[in-house]
């Protein structure tokens, strides 16, 4: 079987005026799970992430934390997370009393994020990507990593929208299952699958094993 690990980007810059960024914390997580896995004798045949800042950041850090040279880590964009910015705008143009206030709180941000997505899931609105869109390039990028060679493991790091539609398509699962799974995914967290002749099945989800001792529990971050 070949072994697939998903990671979601550490903690970017929630707030700040550029998100695509990892915060000091977010460095500190990616370079914690590479340490984890280094002390487990974990090794990657092969290590890929979305193109977006956040994604090559966190693949630098947990190859720093496995001593592992950052050259072999390779760009694939289809792994990159859906515009969540885009998907936002469309839905306020549609529902503009939905819109949660400047300087509103995270609460109220992920409650109008949930809406929009549903309503994009449903075809209600039209941001830039389509979800048909969205769909195909995960289905494309699952198809790469799982042409990996029998008995390889494949490092894969990219975004919670990303991860969770990767886990719908493998477990042929409702659309919503995207956003109720999006909104639990940690920073850094690892999903773990297997890739054999009957395709790709999931084995575990959404663990974060390097920040699960009493004194790292208070880093485990969502943004």
């Amino acid at each position: 079987m070949t072994e697939i690990y998903t990671v979601r980007h550490g903690q970017a810059s929630f707030g700040a005026a550029d998100y695509d960024k990892l915060s000091e914390l977010g460095w500190r997580q990616a370079r914690w799970l590479g340490e984890h896995w280094r002390a487990a004798g974990m090794d990657f045949d092969r290590i890929v992430c979305g193109d977006l800042l956040r994604h090559r950041e966190t693949a630098q850090g947990i190859c720093a934390g496995l001593e592992l040279d950052v050259s072999q880590i390779e760009l694939l964009p289809q792994l990159n997370e859906f515009d969540f910015h885009s998907v936002m705008r469309s839905y306020g143009e549609r529902a503009p009393h939905e819109v949660p206030p400047a300087g509103g709180g995270r609460a109220e941000y992920y409650r109008f994020l949930k809406k929009a997505m549903l309503a994009w899931s449903a075809g209600a609105i039209c941001p830039a990507e389509s979800w048909g869109d969205f769909e195909g390039r995960i289905d494309s990028a699952l198809q790469s990593i799982g042409a990996a060679p029998k008995g390889s493991r494949t490092l894969v790091v990219s975004s919670g929208g990303a991860i969770a539609m990767m886990v719908r398509r493998v477990l042929d699962a409702h659309a919503d299952t995207v956003i109720k799974l999006n909104m639990q995914i940690k920073n850094t967290a690892v999903s773990r699958f297997f890739a054999g002749t009957s395709g790709i099945n999931l084995h575990s989800f959404n663990h974060v094993p390097h920040l699960e001792s009493g004194a790292r529990q208070e880093f485990i971050t969502y943004s």
